[in-house]
């Protein structure tokens, strides 16, 4: 799922996010000021198995569609356009692999049903948003959570080692102040595509489907949003169409918190990174349902 400019535009963005976030192997975020991330194993990617043009008698397709955090042992935090809008009977499945779009690739080679193919890729789980969404251009309550039964979770933590993520406190972020946040290193982490290359038929996004690493730059905060900057010029990487749901961090008090999830910004993916803040008031009414917040 991808990043279109308007909040407003998710839901109608989403199957042509979905297009280019299954770009084949390649580098994710973006190409500049980025790298792999395989120590972020609580960063998964989202995939999803649907049926994509009505046809019964046709398979389902399996596709890595948006990027996300393990916030607890059986709770997979991503965005709420990741999940709804999707045609009747689609299935999700987090997979915490390095590099999904190979081991999707992988799978597809092995052969099989969807299902099959799907559960080599990932574990399936339950998808639950925020009721709320998509709410307003001031707080769209883009998020939710992927929840995972004992046994699921068990099979996560037998494919996968990792650690959850740590979330802020209450408005934590507006404690901070804006100057605090400026002083801190951030990073987002996804598998989406990489920036916009232009070519004779417009801009393409290449890339995708790997988890990456890049530095950003904070720039401003309001009630429900961190806008992040990540322009080249200044060092800085970014994310892009497919790490949507993925995880921005900052590093308070010598460790990384997650304190918002990529939802949207520019077109060109070269700009801003718009996240949805993890301390808000709406953010922590939603996920208190289902992880113990601090």
């Amino acid at each position: 799922m991808g990043r279109p400019v308007v909040l407003a535009a998710l839901t109608a963005a989403a199957a042509a996010a979905v297009t280019v976030g299954i770009a084949g192997p390649a580098s994710a975020i973006n190409s500049y000021n980025a790298e792999p991330a395989p120590e972020r194993t609580e960063v998964g990617a989202l995939v999803v198995q649907y049926d994509r043009d009505g046809d019964p008698g046709t398979p389902d397709v399996v596709r890595w569609t948006c990027s996300g955090t393990m916030i607890s042992a059986d709770v997979f935090l991503t965005a709420a356009h990741c999940t709804v809008g999707r045609p009747a009977g689609t299935r999700f499945y987090v997979s915490l692999a390095q590099d999904v779009q190979g081991a999707i690739d992988a799978s597809n080679a092995l052969g099989g049903t969807p299902e099959q193919i799907a559960a080599r890729v990932g574990v399936e789980g339950t998808a639950h948003s925020d009721p709320a969404y998509p709410g307003t251009q001031s707080d769209s309550h883009d998020i939710a959570v992927i929840t995972f039964d004992r046994r699921q979770s068990a099979e996560l933590a037998r494919r996968w080692s990792f650690t959850p993520a740590t979330l802020p406190g209450r408005g934590q972020l507006s404690a901070l102040g804006s100057r605090a946040l400026d002083d801190r290193p951030w990073l987002v982490v996804g598998y989406g595509t990489q920036e916009a290359v232009n070519g004779p038929g417009g801009h393409t996004h290449p890339g995708g489907g790997v988890r990456m690493k890049a530095t950003l730059d904070f720039n401003a905060i309001n009630p429900t949003w961190v806008r992040l900057a990540m322009n080249e010029s200044r060092e800085l990487g970014g994310a892009c169409y497919g790490d949507s749901g993925g995880p921005n961090f900052v590093e308070l008090d010598g460790r990384l918190v997650l304190a918002g999830t990529t939802i949207t910004g520019d077109v060109p993916c070269k700009a801003t990174n718009v996240t949805y803040r993890t301390d808000s008031d709406s953010a922590r009414t939603f996920l208190g349902r289902f992880v113990t917040l601090p």
